[in-house]
């Protein structure tokens, strides 16, 4: 079976997209599950079975996206190439957003799934880097991402920061009324 020649190119790009879009949901919708702006419906139970499925997805999209590079022919990413920041002579600033972002996805999903043995402040303390997490990903996607120039890329973006920063203030507020 013969592949087409940017088969991968396209693989790699789509994988990216639909990364970063779970990201972006897995972050929303941990932002949902620490509040209870959402009522007794849905329970907290399936709110954190939605965010954990959504960070696994993300996870695998990931893989994906950096399988797709490895194999593609066009750049010809070394294994180096994707796992040390800055060791790649295409766009390394921009790369060395994504491989950051890599280990802080790897690090918090990780953390997550062994939070019961670990200190609670600890486990907060490392899961509150999705925040960085999700800006990191954002900006490199914008940086070496051949389809940020895309107005509906853009669009989604916005979309997506917004509703982050919305639902984040969203509970901010919240916790400050519990508080008082």
């Amino acid at each position: 079976m013969v592949i087409a020649s940017q088969t991968w190119w396209h693989l790699a790009r789509t994988a990216g997209l639909v990364g970063w879009a779970l990201i972006s949901a897995s972050v929303i919708w941990g932002l949902l599950l620490s509040t209870r702006v959402l009522g007794r419906r849905p329970t907290r139970p399936w709110l954190l079975s939605m965010h954990r499925y959504l960070s696994a997805l993300a996870i695998g999209a990931t893989a994906i996206h950096v399988i797709a590079l490895l194999v593609d022919s066009y750049v010809q990413f070394r294994v180096i190439d994707v796992i040390v920041p800055m060791a790649s002579s295409w766009r390394p600033g921009a790369l060395a957003w994504g491989i950051v972002t890599l280990y802080l996805l790897v690090i918090v999903e990780i953390t997550s799934l062994v939070a019961d043995r670990l200190p609670r402040r600890l486990w907060w303390t490392i899961h509150i880097t999705s925040f960085a997490l999700f800006t990191f990903g954002t900006i490199h996607g914008l940086q070496a991402g051949t389809d940020a120039s895309n107005a509906l890329v853009r669009i989604a973006m916005i979309v997506a920061i917004a509703e982050v920063v919305f639902v984040l203030g969203v509970r901010v507020v919240y916790r400050r009324r519990a508080w008082t």
